[in-house]
């Protein structure tokens, strides 16, 4: 078990950056899930500190040494990749034992390891399979074990479930999750998918042009983005963003579309962003009068898309239940007290103050 510490970490390749001021700290035990869009730079981060890349500033520390120049086989960590990795030559058992045979250790040493991860993931009746007799989810429990049997300091996970239909991402997930706090290992999970990201980390560290933009827990970021990125990026279907001002000492939003909607608590500024999401509207009320464009029935919910009535360029998505139809005329209120505002000039998050 190990802490891990970034320092000031940034990479370029040539004149690119892609890495930019990068601090952080991982308790011993801790997961972390790198999230963000493609292209910011999660996978350029753990092919840092996995030793695949070296870093053009800065400093990675486990468990308190650095090895920002060490060779990825001297760090004492373990990867699991998104393709598996596995030898198709090899036996489940061989893939898995691989890694301690190159480390010199005993023929029963192994076999105890080997024997002790595969009962962990259930694997114990597909020792002797080649990998092309297993399913996508056996494959992903055989490279987990490999990286079990090496009792690392730190687990890496690059994107591991993006291979895997919908139905088995979920089960995975929760294995994941519930393995990695039974060993206690400390970890950091890259995903582009926000639900793995929000299932799955203790912290969610998102990231946009290099830069961090959020580092806290799974529902500090849903329920306190830092900004209107991190605002857009969590949440499904995303969040809605209308321009307007702050009126009435910054009790309230005048909405460039018209209608005046209350806040709670009192913000300062002039030019904002209103975010609302999906499921904060309801159909009762009227702060908003939307025009109906689509109707999407999901079961459980139902998802409504439209246009504040007069104002065409404006668009609302939100989630409610009753009967509604398109070209439908309705009448929405917004909750107050989850309305989140941002900065127009920054797209900054701008907090209340004491009334």
């Amino acid at each position: 078990m190990a802490t891990l510490e970034l320092a000031g970490l940034r990479k370029s390749f040539g004149a690119t950056q892609v890495l930019r001021q990068i601090d952080l700290s991982l308790a011993d035990g801790e997961m972390l899930v790198i999230v963000g869009a493609s292209g910011c730079g999660k996978s350029t981060l753990l092919r840092l500190v996995a030793g695949l890349e070296t870093p053009s500033e800065g400093r990675i520390l486990i468990g308190g040494r650095d090895v920002s120049v060490l060779d990825p086989s001297e760090r004492d960590i373990a990867m699991v990749f998104q393709n598996y990795a596995l030898y198709p030559h090899m036996s489940v058992f061989d893939n898995m034992a691989y890694g301690l045979r190159i480390r010199g250790l005993s023929r029963g040493e192994i076999t105890r390891k080997v024997e002790d991860a595969a009962a962990l993931l259930g694997l114990e009746a597909l020792l002797t399979r080649k990998p092309r007799q297993l399913s996508g989810g056996q494959r992903q429990r055989v490279a987990m074990g490999r990286a079990i049997v090496r009792d690392p300091k730190l687990f890496l996970f690059d994107e591991p479930l993006s291979n895997l239909d919908a139905k088995l991402r979920v089960q995975m997930r929760a294995e994941i999750r519930k393995l990695q706090r039974r060993l206690g290992v400390t970890s950091l999970y890259v995903t582009h998918d926000q639900v793995e990201a929000m299932t799955l980390g203790d912290r969610l560290l998102i990231l946009h042009d290099g830069r961090p933009a959020q580092l806290a827990t799974p529902m500090e970021v849903f329920e306190h983005p830092a900004d209107t990125y991190v605002a857009s990026f969590i949440g499904s279907p995303t969040m809605n963003f209308l321009p307007g001002q702050l009126v009435n000492a910054g009790t309230a939003v005048q909405l460039d579309a018209g209608p005046v909607i209350p806040l709670q608590g009192r913000r300062t500024g002039d030019r904002i962003t209103l975010g609302i999401r999906p499921e904060h509207l309801t159909l009762d009320g009227a702060d908003l009068i939307l025009t109906v464009d689509l109707v999407e029935p999901l079961g459980s919910e139902t998802l409504i898309h439209g246009r504040i009535a007069g104002h065409d360029n404006e668009t609302i998505v939100m989630k409610a239940q009753g009967a509604v139809v398109p070209a439908e005329t309705v009448a929405v209120s917004v909750q107050a007290n989850q309305a989140h505002v941002f900065s127009a000039k920054t797209g900054l998050r701008i907090d209340s103050a004491s009334m």
